[in-house]
């Protein structure tokens, strides 16, 4: 670099050049900036000498990665942090916001990673309260510094353990966070009558980054429920102090957005802070007090209900507005509800008033100009759903009344469960309790009316406030399940205001149905399937709780709906498509409504003929769908969407009200039944379900998802013991077993559902395999037969041709769907016995045909897979029986003959797709094969057969032909590879030793890669790889005694040829892999990992000396500091000074940039760490007996306890 313009001017090329070339080269010329330590000091002379911003950046920057990433000396980090200070305090107020906060970043983090190295990195808080006490430009850079400084200590760091961010985290929050909340209350407090400053915003930021902290290391940022926050109880004084909750409503009141919003946010988490904080009972209900009365005055007064968007004034610019804006976007209905809302004029009104060149004084109340911008901004907000809580009149009261309320009992995991969120303590109840406490305060009623009120004019503003319904439906869910709960006898109210909730929840759903005919564009609320499941989920509780006059709505809207669908069903001429279309999407709401209620059955006569006259309309809408000119209409959406709601509310009946044991504890319902439909068993309507099934199976060829929700209903009433033994009794079931063809299900011609076939073969297994008769299974696989001669008897000459290829692909998919379905010994008998011999040539020959095709061969080597799969030890042949040998042949000529073929084609673009899809099922062919112990593989070498050895070569060399970068950057093949590495070498390690040098090499370097990886189970299998090699080595050659072995003899032959191998550099490696594992990391496969870990220490006893070593901060002590074994003789004392002054050192190095403890930390740690490593061998002999592993295996826990406790 020769001088600083060029600097400047490459700065400015990395962040502004349009040209991809010039900007690369930019970088790399500035990359040594950030990565090498010596530039340090040249950037810290470009801080105050550059005049350009891009340089400043790039200097900040630059050493934000050195920072982070380099190991810096504490004087070193000491120095950039008192400059920055000094830097932000002298040059702050002219710097740009974008390097202010790049410099911000920067010093927090040096904070961060130096908190335990010195005490001057904590007192930042104190630092930064010296900028509070100036101008407002430096007031704003302190109150930046505490911001990032919350963000920085609460997040962590990937160059950071876990457990370190911890510790940091923890003490940052005992020593400054309190102080730093009470710094942003005094800010808020002075910056009151600023309203709409930037001061106010950072102030309130900073409040909610306090109350925002994760206090305890679990929360969980991805839920919308902030359940239970567990603030110190240090805090105690400030919460309890009425004016800090005061505090945030003033803000709240007098604001617009983003200040209310965060203030509202910080209500939230104050609201929904631990009840054990408080002194005593007094201070807490006196708290509540102050929230509900907040909460009420929002919602009577209207305070803080500010639209976000203003209109211009009426006149010509209103008419300008009308004119050219409304034909490309018209004035949504959101927006006229949004300032209807906000100005309190019928939307009507204002909708006639924004016509183009209509004139009225209505105008007058929104004549503050803004610019166009903004008010794009506005709608844009709007029409994405993304209303904030103040930018209109509901979102406010909601996010104050049903957040607070909803998400204080959130998680309470003592009293609900995840999955219904249910009550499931009585008297104990915590919410309950707190029910009874709202019930009981003075000003519950005009409270409880006010949300309701609330409630109910949000339910009709259904336009634009969806996204809030979720939580307002959840508060009252929440509370009349806690009635029940409920201590004393004074009136909640609830059943007063629950009703007309429902009604108007439903009918709104109806009014979003209609008005959504006319946007093409908008989506079907039935097709968003997490909003819909999260409305729904609140449904059964609410109506359930004034059942009786909840069902009579819903019947009251239903049955007019009914009628008409069953006329049009009638009518010579089809009705109107529009029509039919609203008909049906009513329909499927309801028919939604009904599933979600039966989906929580409730005890009691009442409630079952509630259920009962509910369903009974499902029931008879089923016999309407299906029949007249519908019968035609599969491809409608609409009919789709309603068929994909039967499904559900199927689903929930079987599971209430299907079977015996349902049967006898539902006898008021199916007595309504009979006298509804006169269906008075759950056989009969069983029979029904069943019927809908096969219906949907033969009539929807053109929608997989309908396929597929059907297939999963059968599935799930097939695998069922009681119900699938009621099958069998259906003559519909007995009619699908018989006639699984193409011609009686049109979905097993479309290649769109070919997926489906396995399904629904798995299932006609199943149901097949319940009735344990040969004779049976052999009729019900008449058509697979079938589709075996016609492919055997095609001549080669037309075996390439659609008709056949379309026949394999599905014949395929289908044996594989039968197989899974085989569970037991006697069921896979009957599949072997048909297959094998007669029609194992087919597959065979379908290989040397196709083997260039993925669409062929992947479903048949799927099958194979599956037929070679000893699950639940069904692949048990008799001791005389040949079938597994036989079996395995079959198994390595496919394999042979694809590999050996699939190698040999050219390279593709997808190489996934083409060739390492197949080779990740070979491999699980391989891998289940040789672990089903099924098959005596010595045979194989006794009798001169290649099976085996083939096999075993294809197999590796179609593993190896992969690209270690691709093979983990693919998780199916990942998976597959290692978990054949760990079968072969567990059950063929002689094959493994057999390779050549090279090939062995290429194997561990692969597992040692492996070890790097996160998933649980493929680090667990490389750590047995490596068992079982290492144990090899120890028991083979380690023990002193001439190996005679030919395996022994190969791998001392690798060892020869390539001395890396064992014991020193790789074997180091991975143990330090395994280290980094065990001590960092918190999978739950420390056994399997400590497994490997004694095996690689006794085959390179100097390794415990390495280890011991790590705790010396310099080289000298490393030469100096041998630790003798504490377990038997000499076991550490052949490490020579030189390997430790060079290797052991370097190891070190690289052990050090990620170990917990670093080059300045006190002597006593140092000592306290090494006993540690010592005591790791306490009582371990040198053996690899069990009894021996396990004791490693405990000393290993405890060090690992003790070395994440400091």
């Amino acid at each position: 670099m020769e001088n600083l313009a060029q600097f400047e001017a490459l700065c400015e090329r990395v962040y502004n050049s349009q040209d991809s070339a010039e900007r690369a080269h930019a970088e790399n010329t500035l990359k040594c900036f950030s990565m090498n330590s010596n530039y340090i000091a040249q950037c810290q002379y470009i801080l105050d000498n550059a005049a350009t911003p891009y340089a400043l950046m790039l200097a900040s920057s630059s050493l934000l990665k050195q920072v982070t990433e380099q190991r810096l000396s504490l004087q070193l980090r000491l120095d950039i942090r008192n400059y920055l200070i000094n830097y932000l305090a002298t040059r702050g107020p002219e710097l740009e916001s974008f390097l202010i906060g790049s410099l911000i970043q920067l010093l927090c983090r040096i904070t961060k990673l130096g908190w335990f190295d010195d005490d001057s990195f904590s007192e930042v808080v104190k630092e930064s309260m010296s900028f509070l006490s100036q101008a407002t430009v430096h007031y704003a850079i302190g109150l930046k510094i505490l911001n990032q400084l919350i963000c920085e200590m609460n997040q962590p760091n990937p160059v950071q353990p876990s457990t370190h961010h911890r510790r940091v985290a923890c003490s940052f929050r005992d020593q400054s966070l309190l102080q730093i909340l009470q710094i942003s209350l005094t800010a808020l407090s002075q910056l009151k009558h600023d309203v709409g400053s930037k001061l106010q915003e950072l102030a309130l930021s900073l409040a909610l980054k306090c109350l925002s902290y994760d206090f305890m290391g679990t929360s969980d940022e991805s839920s919308d429920d902030f359940g239970t926050i567990q603030i110190p109880s240090s805090w105690k004084p400030i919460i309890e102090e009425p004016s800090t909750l005061q505090l945030f409503f003033d803000y709240y009141a007098v604001n617009i957005p983003p200040i209310s919003r965060e203030a509202l946010e910080c209500l939230v988490r104050l609201a929904s802070i631990r009840r054990s904080l408080f002194t005593n009972e007094a201070e807490r209900l006196k708290y509540l007090g102050l929230l509900m009365k907040g909460t009420k005055e929002i919602l009577q007064t209207g305070i803080g209900k500010r639209p976000a968007v203003v209109i211009f004034a009426y006149s010509t610019n209103v008419q300008h507005f009308g004119h050219s804006f409304s034909p490309c976007f018209g004035f949504c209905p959101c927006v006229i509800s949004l300032l209807a809302l906000a100005s309190g004029v019928f939307p009507s009104t204002i909708a006639h008033a924004l016509a183009p060149g209509f004139s009225s004084p209505v105008l007058l109340i929104m004549r503050t100009t803004m610019s166009f911008v903004a008010f794009l901004d506005a709608l844009r907000l709007i029409i994405s759903y993304e209303l904030t809580c103040q930018s209109a009149a509901v979102g406010i009261p909601i996010t104050v009344a049903a957040f607070h309320l909803r998400n204080r009992t959130a998680n309470l995991r003592a009293g609900y469960t995840r999955s219904d969120q249910v009550p499931l303590i009585d008297s104990s109840n915590p919410w309950g309790f707190l029910l009874s406490e709202l019930v009981n305060m003075e000003s519950y009623s005009e409270w409880i009316h006010a949300v309701a009120e609330f409630t109910l004019r949000s339910l009709q503003s259904w336009q634009w406030a969806s996204s809030s319904i979720y939580y307002l439906l959840g508060l009252w869910s929440r509370l009349v399940s806690s009635v029940r709960y409920m201590k004393g006898d004074m009136p909640t109210m609830l059943d007063k205001f629950v009703p007309d909730i429902i009604d108007r929840f439903l009918s709104s759903k109806f009014e979003s149905f209609q008005a959504g005919l006319s946007d093409d564009l908008s989506e079907n609320p039935l097709d968003n399937a997490e909003l819909l499941q999260d409305q729904l989920d609140f449904i059964p509780y609410l109506c359930r709780f004034q059942y009786e006059s909840c069902s009579k709505h819903i019947l009251q809207i239903s049955d007019p709906v009914l009628q008409t669908y069953l006329e049009a069903v009638t009518l010579e001429v089809p009705m109107d498509k529009s029509k039919l279309f609203l008909i049906e999407t009513k329909l499927a709401w309801i028919v939604h409504v009904v599933a979600a209620i039966l989906k929580t059955k409730y005890s009691g006569e009442t409630q079952e003929i509630h259920d009962a006259d509910l369903s009974a309309r499902v029931f008879r809408l089923i016999n309407i769908t299906d029949s007249g000119f519908q019968s035609q209409r599969y491809a409608e959406i609409s009919k789709q969407r309603l068929d994909h709601a039967i499904l559900i509310f199927f689903q929930h009946f079987k599971r209430s009200y299907v079977g015996d044991q349902a049967m006898q504890s539902s006898k008021q319902l199916y007595t309504r039944f009979s006298e509804l439909l006169g269906l008075n068993d759950h056989l009969l309507v069983l029979n029904v379900i069943v019927g809908k099934i096969a219906t949907n199976l033969k009539c929807y060829p053109e929608s997989d998802e309908v396929i597929n929700h059907t297939l999963n209903l059968f599935l799930e009433m097939a695998t069922g013991y009681m119900t699938g033994k009621l099958l069998l009794k259906l003559d519909t079931v007995q009619l699908i077993i018989s006639h699984h063809n193409r011609e009686h299900f049109s979905f097993l011609k479309d290649y769109r559902c070919s997926r489906s076939r396995t399904s629904f073969f798995y299932i006609i297994g199943l149901l097949v395999f319940m009735e344990d008769s040969f004779l049976k299974f052999k009729s019900s696989m008449d058509p697979l037969l079938q589709d075996f001669v016609g492919l055997e008897s095609t001549p080669d000459a037309i075996f390439r041709t659609d008709t056949a290829k379309q026949a394999l692909i599905g014949l395929m998919r289908d044996l594989r769907g039968i197989a899974m379905a085989t569970n037991s010994r006697k069921t896979y008998t009957f599949l072997f016995d048909w297959l094998y011999p007669a029609h194992m040539p087919l597959f065979l020959k379908a290989i040397l045909h196709w083997a260039d095709t993925p669409e062929v061969t992947n479903p048949l080597l799927k099958f194979v897979a599956e037929f070679v799969w000893n699950k639940s030890q069904r692949l048990t042949f008799d001791a005389s029986s040949p079938n597994g040998i036989l079996l395995f042949r079959e198994v390595s000529k496919l394999v042979v003959s694809y590999g050996s073929r699939i190698l040999s084609l050219p390279n593709h673009a997808d190489m996934y797709s083409s060739k390492y899809k197949g080779t990740w099922i070979v491999l699980t062919i391989i891998s289940r094969a040789l672990a089903g112990n099924y098959v005596n593989f010595g045979v194989f070498e006794i009798y001169g057969d290649r099976a085996l050895a083939d096999a075993l070569d294809i197999a590796l060399k179609m593993a190896l032909s992969i690209p270690l970068a691709d093979l983990l950057a693919y998780r199916k093949v990942t998976v597959a590879y290692f978990t054949f590495l760990e079968v072969l070498i567990k059950s063929q390690i002689t094959f493994i030793l057999n390779l050549d040098s090279t090939t062995f090499m290429l194997i561990a370097g692969s597992i040692q890669s492996g070890l790097q990886l996160s998933d649980t189970n493929i680090l667990s299998q490389c750590a047995s790889a490596v068992d079982y090699l290492s144990s090899f080595y120890f028991h083979h050659i380690t023990l002193g005694e001439p190996p005679t072995s030919p395996a022994s003899l190969n791998l001392a032959r690798h060892v020869a040829d390539s001395p890396s191998i064992f014991p020193e550099v790789t074997a180091l490696q991975i143990l330090k892999s395994l280290f980094e594992v065990v001590l960092f990391e918190d999978y739950g496969n420390q056994w399997s990992l400590s497994r490997p870990m004694l095996s690689l220490i006794l085959i390179n006893e100097e390794v415990m000396g390495l280890l011991s070593m790590i705790t010396s901060p310099t080289e000298g002590a490393f030469a100096n500091s041998l630790v003798e074994s504490s377990w038997s003789g000499q076991m550490f004392t052949n490490a020579k000074a030189q390997i430790l002054a060079t290797q052991i050192f370097n190891l070190y190095l690289q052990f050090e940039t990620q170990l917990i403890f670093v080059h300045m930390q006190p002597m006593d740690d140092q000592q306290r760490l090494s006993l540690c490593f010592d005591q790791l061998m306490t009582d371990i002999t040198r053996s690899l007996d069990q009894k021996n592993r396990d004791k490693f295996t405990q000393n290993l826990t405890r060090f690992r306890t003790e070395f994440r406790s400091r």
